[in-house]
């Protein structure tokens, strides 16, 4: 178990690395979520279901979950490029167990996107969003399970699609796009005609943008906190499971 940990610590380290060196990258990254806080959010203070003075609440959790599923897609893309140059064959021949390459990995895409969130948050408080510090923090705990969850499914299919590099992106989001609508990340759903809401509570990120928003509107007692946690934690364990059974056939 030692070592196990170890391993998975030192492939973590490797990962942060060229973060470390460019910190400046980690910022451009939140570029994206950035424009549609400072530009979407104030449309949305007088759009019913949205909270009316408390726009910021609802909006911003979404904003983070979005964050999540778009940033997360890079510990795919960074598998595609070790496989590309042929860095990852040699990190596969090492000592280092699979697992512990899949579980440094991800944890380097969860921390990212917990960095990129809090970056979020701070830039939010002087438009009008009030800071919740113990919600806040079970919402970056839940949005980092999430992260591994998805980190783990982007590596596998990255390793599936390491002969048609493509295709991965066209993949990721053809699943991502509609994921991310129909859970009301942008715009609230609960006067959607009838097929559009039974579709929206079909999609599991439904119920982790709802925890988000609970959380963040410093409620920690609502169900949907627990429907989002279990359906984070189940994320973790089906992406961990699909990416470690990736790992254990990825040719050498």
């Amino acid at each position: 178990m030692t070592s196990e940990l170890g391993a998975t610590g030192t492939i973590f380290a490797r990962e942060m690395a060229p973060v470390l060196r460019n910190p400046v990258g980690l910022v451009f990254t939140v570029a994206q979520p950035l424009v549609f806080l400072l530009l979407f959010g104030p449309l949305l203070t007088d759009v019913p279901g949205t909270g009316g003075e408390s726009a910021w609440q609802w909006f911003v959790p979404g904003i983070l979950v979005m964050t999540g599923l778009f940033a997360t897609a890079g510990a795919g893309y960074a598998v595609q490029t070790e496989l590309a140059g042929g860095s990852f064959e040699r990190i596969l021949v090492t000592p280092v167990s699979r697992s512990a390459i899949l579980a440094g990995k991800t944890l380097k895409e969860a921390f990212s996107l917990v960095a990129q969130a809090v970056l979020i948050v701070l830039v939010a408080l002087p438009f009008g969003f009030r800071l919740y510090p113990l919600n806040v923090l079970a919402g970056l705990a839940l949005l980092a399970v999430f992260g591994v969850g998805l980190g783990s499914l982007a590596i596998a299919l990255a390793i599936a699609m390491r002969r048609q590099q493509e295709a991965f992106w066209a993949v990721h989001q053809f699943f991502l796009f509609p994921l991310v609508l129909l859970s009301g990340v942008l715009l609230p759903v609960d006067d959607a005609p009838g097929w559009l809401s039974v579709a929206s509570r079909i999609n599991p990120l439904t119920y982790l943008v709802e925890a988000e928003r609970a959380l963040f509107a410093g409620d920690f007692l609502r169900s949907s906190v627990l429907a989002g946690a279990v359906g984070a934690v189940v994320t973790a364990v089906i992406g961990l499971a699909v990416g470690a059974r990736a790992m254990r056939t990825a040719s050498l």
